[in-house]
């Protein structure tokens, strides 16, 4: 077993008595529950957007649950962080923090945007890309299938803001 993301978890009413996730060289990660062992396991947030560190689970690699924790505060802080390695495997969502330029305010339209993970540019199809999921957090899905989180819409800056009220 490779230490590279090694975690031991003693826990409560919210999991099993201990647990071991790990991944190796090279990146797969492995869990250990008790006796068994399982590899190639995936961590899924149960509600991804709306409450991150609720519900997360690690599933075997035929989709099986193997672990659930009711909440990653009910874990140590290491821990924490290695499981939301685990999570990146499979989660790509980046947040948009800046509009830089919108080429049309009618669809199909070309946005370069700065988001969490760097500057790119993003193809809305149609205004119905962009979902409302609160009063200030956004869903925007491009032409290629790639969706965009806007967390905190009233924390952009006015250009963004103004970029984004000629599109709702």
């Amino acid at each position: 077993m490779s230490d590279a993301h090694v975690l031991t978890h003693q826990s409560d009413e919210n999991g099993p008595q201990d647990f071991k996730l790990w991944s190796d060289a090279f990146g797969i990660w492995h869990l250990s529950l008790g006796d068994e062992s399982h590899d190639h396991v995936i961590a899924v947030r149960a509600f991804p957007i709306s409450a991150p560190k609720e519900g997360v689970s690690i599933l075997s690699r035929e989709g099986k649950e193997l672990l659930w924790m009711e909440r990653l505060t009910h874990v140590p802080s290491e821990t924490q962080h290695n499981i939301e390695l685990c999570l990146q495997n499979r989660e790509f969502m980046p947040e948009i923090t800046k509009l830089d330029a919108v080429n049309s305010f009618v669809t199909p339209s070309r946005w370069s945007v700065q988001t969490t993970r760097g500057a790119t540019e993003l193809l809305l199809k149609g205004e119905e890309d962009i979902k409302r999921l609160t009063a200030n957090t956004l869903i925007v899905s491009d032409a290629y299938g790639v969706q965009f989180l806007i967390k905190d819409l009233p924390s952009l800056d006015r250009q963004s803001r103004k970029f984004l009220d000629r599109f709702l």
